[in-house]
């Protein structure tokens, strides 16, 4: 089960992404971005963030570390903004909180590049999840310390979403011409032959067994929150045989900008600071 704490202070809202995460300081002293199990998709983006941060992790992938935070709506109570206030008093009990990265840049591949194998480890990672938000229009990657991390993992393994079709969704392909590192040469041979022996029954079953069962019970057509963890370790088991061959990629992807107009046009183009959404 995910660490507990209680949010102890909210700072500031984080408006850069539609489901308005804040940002808070918990019990431990640490501040983390808090994504709230009353907005949006609700749990069901809670569960897709917990799951592919921890499988990503086991996989050798750099996330920011999550908590589970313990909120009290009445620290909503004094917030002027309507929305913000909405949240935080709809949100009561256990939500998803992600390091703060302090300092990190938006991914920008003029300014940033990207090796080959890792390249390919992000892009087959998010196959597997079925990741729609990492194109080059929204990233979703940060650069921290020199180093690529990943982030905002809630639009994905759509197949949560209706349970009947899961079984089809995880044999469908995944369409990464619009992959925000498609023109970085992503070695995906490479990629799948170092994680696919990696994603296994036990490593699943295990990264299923730290969500917390309030974010799974009452699913319908599930009997308890352990057989709606097993459909979940069922679907990604069968997303990741074979998962190379249904990965579309660009037939002749071109250089990033960075690349083609060289560093002195890279340097004018360097990100700025950002969060998670």
């Amino acid at each position: 089960m995910l660490t507990e704490a209680a949010v102890t202070r909210y700072l500031t809202p984080l408006r850069e992404g539609g489901s308005l995460p804040g940002l808070v300081e918990a019990a431990d002293g640490e501040l983390y971005v808090l994504k709230f199990s009353g907005a949006g998709q609700g749990r069901k983006t809670l569960v897709a963030e917990t799951v592919c941060g921890l499988l990503a992790a086991r996989l050798g992938l750099r996330v920011p570390a999550l908590r589970a935070l313990d909120l009290d709506p009445v620290i909503g109570l004094g917030e002027p903004d309507e929305q913000v206030q909405g949240l935080l008093k709809g949100s009561g009990g256990l939500n998803l909180g992600m390091g703060y990265l302090a300092g990190a840049l938006g991914f920008d591949p003029l300014a940033y590049a990207v090796e080959p194998r890792e390249a390919g480890r992000v892009l087959w990672f998010d196959a597997l999840v079925g990741n729609v938000d990492r194109s080059w229009r929204n990233p979703n990657l940060l650069v921290h310390a020199g180093e690529l991390w990943l982030i905002d993992h809630g639009a994905t393994m759509i197949w949560q979403h209706n349970w009947p079709t899961a079984a089809a969704s995880a044999l469908r392909r995944y369409d990464a011409r619009d992959h925000v590192l498609a023109p970085f040469a992503p070695d995906l041979a490479s990629a799948e032959a170092e994680l696919a022996p990696l994603v296994t029954e036990d490593l699943l079953t295990g990264i299923l067994a730290e969500v917390p069962g309030a974010w799974l019970e009452g699913e319908r057509g599930f009997a308890s929150a352990d057989e709606v963890r097993r459909a979940y370790v069922d679907a990604l088991l069968r997303r990741a045989d074979g998962l190379s061959a249904r990965i579309d990629l660009p037939e002749d992807a071109p250089p990033p900008a960075g690349r083609r107009l060289g560093l002195a046009a890279a340097r004018r183009g360097r990100p700025r600071a950002r969060t998670p959404r």
